[in-house]
C-alpha cells in the first residue's frame, strides 16, 4: 500500500464527504432504545439508519451489497457485504444509535447541531459512534483504490449498543450464515489514551445497572412532626451502599466483584501510564483546580479498567430544590450503575450485590434491589504476531509514533458476544474517544484528523490481515 497514496484518498473522504454526512447524522435525535422507548413511532431510528444506508450505496466498491435487516420490534440493523479475494472473512462492527442530551453543552453548542471548531466535530453521537461505517467502508475503497487484495468484508452497524445490545443476538442468530466465522473483528467504538498514536482496546470492563428502593411511609409527612421518630429513607439508602462501598476510598468491598489482574494488562497499563502520565487524569474536566489523585497514574488506570467501582447515576423520590419543603420523604430510589472486571461474570455479581443489600434490613424500612441490566466485560485473547506487527506499522506510517495497548473502563456488549461465539479471532478494537471527546456526557466531539487516521490505520490492518503469513 502506497501510504501517501492512502491518506491523500482518506483526507479527501473525509473532508469532501464523511464530514458533511456526519454532521447531517448528528442533527438527527435517534436516542437509543432504553432512553426513547417509543422509538419506533418517533421514527428517528429509521432516518439515521436510512441516512447511513443512502450514503453506503454511493460508494463504488467492488460488488458491495448493502441491506437493511429488521425483526419486528427491535432496532434496524444495517448489514454490508463486501466479497474479497479470499474466503476468510474480517467482521466490522460499529453503531448508529445514541445517548440522551444530557445537560451542561456550552452556550454556542448543543447535542443535535454539529459544529466545527479547532479541528473537532461537536454533536451527539459522531464519534460514538456514527463515524464507524464512514471509517470502515473508507478503509476497504482506500485498498480497491490502489488495486490491492482484502479479504470478505462484512459490516455491521446496530441500532441499540447504547442500550446494551439486547437486540442484536437476534440479528447474530439471523445472519449467522451470512456473517461466517471471521478471523479478525475490527470495532470503532473504543477509547484512544491520546490523539497522538493508534490505540488497541486489550479489555472492556462489564456494567451491572440496578435501583435500589428504600420505603418508610406510605405519603411525605411534615419532618418536624416525624423526624426522630420515622428514619430517613436517603440515610438508609446511603447506610445500605456503605456495605458495598467504601465512602471514604471507592473501593468496592464484595469479593464476588473483584477479579485477579493478568500479568501482561498490568505491564500495558504500566507503558500507558508512562505514555500518558498526567492525561490519565487531567483529560477529565474537574471541578477543583490544579487535580492531584493520590494513586500513582498506572493504578489509576487499573482502577478504571480492572478493578469494580459504583456510580450512582439517578434519583426518584427527591423533588427539586425549588419544591423541597420541609417534608420527611416517603422514599428513595437510587439508580446504582457498576462497573466489573473484564472476567466477572456479570449475573452472579448481580446476586452478590442484591443479597448484599436487601440482607437484614434495617428496622422499620422496607428494601428492594433490581437489577435492571447486566453485561459481562471481555478480554482480548493474545495477540497474533502478524496483527501486533501491523497496527505497529500502521501507527508508524500514519500517527508517525508507535502503537499503544490499554484496558477501557466502558462496555461493548457486542465484544463479549464475539469473543464467545469466535474464540479464535483476533481483535482491533480502537476509536476516537479520546481526552474530553466526553462521549454520553455534554460538548462531545469527534477529534477529525485522528478520525482520518485511524481510518488509514484500518487499510494497513486489512491489508495485511490478507498477506499474512
Amino acid at each position: 500500500m502506497d501510504n501517501s497514496k492512502t491518506a491523500e484518498f482518506v483526507n479527501s473522504m473525509w473532508d469532501d464527504s464523511i464530514i458533511p454526512e456526519i454532521a447531517e447524522y448528528i442533527k438527527v435525535p435517534n436516542k437509543s432504545p432504553h432512553f426513547d422507548p417509543d422509538w419506533e413511532k418517533h421514527g428517528h431510528m429509521e432516518t439515521a439508519v436510512q441516512m447511513l444506508e443512502a450514503w453506503c450505496k454511493t460508494q463504488p466498491i467492488k460488488d458491495m451489497t448493502i441491506e437493511i435487516v429488521r425483526i419486528e420490534g427491535r432496532t434496524p440493523l444495517l448489514f454490508i457485504d463486501i466479497p474479497g479475494q479470499s474466503d476468510e472473512v474480517v467482521l466490522l462492527y460499529g453503531h448508529y444509535d445514541k445517548q440522551p442530551e444530557f445537560s451542561g453543552w456550552d452556550e454556542d453548542l448543543d447535542p443535535w447541531t454539529p459544529v466545527i471548531k479547532d479541528g473537532k466535530l461537536y454533536g451527539r453521537g459522531g464519534a460514538d459512534d456514527g463515524y464507524a461505517v464512514f471509517g470502515s467502508l473508507t478503509a476497504v475503497r482506500a485498498l480497491q483504490e490502489q488495486g490491492i487484495p482484502h479479504a470478505h468484508c462484512v459490516v455491521v452497524v446496530e441500532g441499540c449498543e447504547e442500550s446494551g445490545s439486547f437486540d442484536l443476538p437476534y440479528y447474530i442468530d439471523l445472519l449467522e450464515d451470512r456473517i461466517g466465522s471471521p478471523d479478525l473483528v475490527v470495532c470503532l467504538d473504543a477509547e484512544c489514551g491520546n490523539y497522538e498514536q493508534l490505540w488497541c482496546t486489550t479489555s472492556l470492563r462489564g456494567n451491572l445497572t440496578g435501583t435500589l428502593r428504600v420505603d418508610v411511609l406510605t405519603e411525605g409527612v411534615h419532618s418536624g412532626t416525624a423526624s426522630g421518630v420515622v428514619p430517613s429513607s436517603f440515610r438508609t439508602a446511603r447506610q445500605l451502599i456503605s456495605r458495598i462501598e467504601d465512602e471514604d476510598t471507592g473501593q468496592i468491598k464484595l469479593d464476588a466483584l473483584h477479579a485477579e489482574i493478568p500479568e501482561q494488562r498490568l505491564d500495558q497499563a504500566g507503558k500507558a501510564a508512562e505514555t500518558l502520565e498526567e492525561l490519565v487524569y487531567e483529560k477529565f474536566p474537574w471541578a477543583v483546580e490544579s487535580p492531584a489523585p493520590g494513586e500513582s497514574h498506572t493504578e489509576l488506570l487499573l482502577n478504571n479498567t480492572w478493578r469494580p467501582t459504583l456510580a450512582v447515576t439517578g434519583q426518584e423520590g427527591m423533588p427539586a430544590l425549588v419544591d423541597a419543603g420541609n417534608v420527611l420523604l416517603p422514599y428513595t430510589v437510587l439508580k446504582l450503575s457498576f462497573r466489573l472486571p473484564p472476567t466477572i461474570d456479570a449475573e452472579n455479581a448481580a446476586v452478590a450485590v442484591k443479597a448484599a443489600l436487601e440482607a437484614d434490613t434495617p428496622p422499620l424500612v422496607e428494601v428492594e434491589f433490581d437489577a435492571d441490566s447486566s453485561m459481562a466485560g471481555w478480554n482480548a485473547p493474545e495477540i497474533a504476531p502478524w496483527l501486533e506487527a501491523s497496527m505497529q506499522r500502521a501507527s508508524d506510517a500514519f500517527f508517525g509514533k508507535p502503537s499503544m495497548y490499554m484496558g477501557t473502563g466502558g462496555t461493548i456488549p457486542f465484544m463479549g458476544m464475539l469473543g464467545e461465539r469466535f474464540p479464535d479471532a483476533q481483535f482491533l478494537i480502537t476509536g476516537l474517544l479520546g481526552p474530553k471527546s466526553n462521549a454520553h456526557g455534554p460538548n462531545e466531539f469527534l477529534h477529525i484528523e485522528t478520525g482520518k487516521r485511524v481510518t488509514c490505520c484500518v487499510a494497513q490492518v486489512l491489508e495485511d490481515h490478507f498477506n499474512r503469513a
